[in-house]
């Protein structure tokens, strides 16, 4: 965005007000004083504006959204059809048809009217019909092509609306303020700065002022319609990439084992084979010594019984029988 001074508004004409007598009283703010019984509009309010709107407008550009031109003066229509070829975005030239943004869906039926229209023109088909019904259709066309060519490319509501001279486009900016749409106003000292969001006050007749305000607004539109497209492009460009990469080198199907005779499977292999050997080790390994001990004991103690059980065994007869044979033998 160009940088923008205080002596090419006053070059352009900017300052200059209207009559005293047809000042509305909350422009008073915007104004800077009295000259010749015209009132000078303060040039810094009109910068400041400026600004905002450049900040505001190119943000929505960038994030993809559209801005609507609106200006039906007779002085002011082809700067505000230059605004629109120059950024692609919508305009109104002509008279404001009601119901442009709250009842979208008859507009948007009526441009598809217009689409069937140009369509018979073009294939012939509209040769079918008696002269008298061709004069018809094609006034229809004209009509429409008059009052909506500018938003044939409108799909959706806009996501701001700059209007020339708000009081006179006062159908407009009621519906952009009943749509939530944000509205910036280049107004004069007639106008009511509080139907506006964005105040830039200045001279609204005058063509040079009108071209030089509008231009600024346009410059910042189309750093954000290029902000945009270079996103855009970038987006694109990553999106071939990964493309590009995940079709060279494919993901593999199945887990991808080391060669038999690399150095590294043989030295995984070694320790595992180590660590094999000395858990078996371990598991083989002798008791401690104290376990032997008792099973030494253990079988002391099982080996007396059968010693006793081996000894033979004296009956009560036998014993008598040598007790009665000792005296005896005496």
């Amino acid at each position: 965005m160009g940088n923008l001074t205080v002596k090419e508004l006053i070059e352009s004409g900017v300052h200059f007000g209207c009559r005293a007598a047809r000042w509305n009283p909350q422009m008073a703010p915007f104004i800077h004083g009295r000259r010749n019984q015209l009132h000078v509009i303060n040039l810094k309010e009109t910068m400041r504006g400026i600004l905002r709107a450049q900040n505001l407008l190119q943000q929505l550009a960038a994030s993809g959204s559209s801005v609507l031109w609106v200006g039906t003066k007779r002085q002011v229509k082809g700067v505000i059809q230059d605004a629109g070829q120059g950024t692609g975005m919508p305009i109104v030239t002509e008279r404001w048809i009601g119901g442009t943004l709250t009842n979208f869906s008859v507009i948007r039926s009526r441009l598809r009217r217009l689409e069937e229209l140009e369509k018979m023109e073009e294939d012939g088909s509209i040769e079918a019909f008696s002269k008298k019904m061709i004069s018809k259709l094609r006034r229809e066309r004209r009509k429409i092509t008059r009052n909506l060519g500018g938003i044939r490319e409108m799909s959706n509501i806009p996501g701001a609306m700059i209007v020339v001279d708000p009081g006179r486009e006062y159908n407009a900016v009621r519906e952009a303020r009943k749509m939530g749409v944000i509205v910036i106003g280049l107004l004069d000292t007639d106008c009511d700065p509080a139907s506006v969001d964005i105040v830039i006050p200045g001279n609204d007749d005058s063509l040079k002022s009108v071209r030089l305000v509008i231009s600024q607004l346009v410059e910042a539109v189309e750093e954000g319609c290029a902000s945009q497209r270079e996103q855009l492009a970038a987006v694109d460009s990553a999106e071939k990439h990964a493309d590009q990469y995940a079709g060279d080198e494919p993901r593999p199907t199945r887990t991808v084992r080391d060669l038999p005779g690399s150095m590294e499977s043989r030295q995984e292999a070694a320790a595992a084979e180590a660590s094999e050997t000395t858990a078996t080790a371990t598991a083989d390994a002798p008791a401690p010594e104290a376990a032997p001990a008792a099973t030494a004991t253990e079988t002391a103690v099982e080996s007396q019984p059968e010693a006793a059980s081996d000894a033979p065994v004296e009956t009560p007869v036998e014993v008598a029988a040598d007790t009665a044979a000792e005296p005896a033998d005496q």
